[in-house]
């Protein structure tokens, strides 16, 4: 079954630019590592004022534990850019799991 990772994570005033740069060369350099550990797709979405979630889509969830080191690595280089969310989170929120029901909608 799909599963997803989502992490969510706020941005330093003035590192958007940087954080959004980080993704694209990210994505140049391991997008083949990452597709190999079973990733079918990346998506960063802004949620609010410097507030962004990653969303990675993978065969299943094994594909998710293959992948870790190489999403710790990248996390690595981005802290710097990354706000303490509070509450003991710390620079990111992560959350992941199997896809329990999936929908495809027709188009218009």
């Amino acid at each position: 079954m799909t599963a997803y990772n989502i992490v969510r994570m706020r941005v330093k005033p003035g590192s958007e630019d940087a954080f959004i740069a980080h993704h694209d060369a990210l994505l140049k350099t391991t997008g083949k590592e990452l597709q190999a550990a079973g990733m079918r797709r990346f998506s960063l979405v802004k949620t609010g004022d410097r507030s962004y979630c990653v969303l990675g889509e993978w065969d299943g969830f094994d594909s998710i534990v293959k992948a870790r080191p190489t999403m710790i690595k990248s996390l690595d280089g981005l802290r710097a850019m990354l706000e303490d969310l509070g509450g003991d989170l710390g620079v990111t929120d992560p959350v992941s799991g199997e896809a329990v029901a999936e929908y495809n909608m027709p188009k218009h």
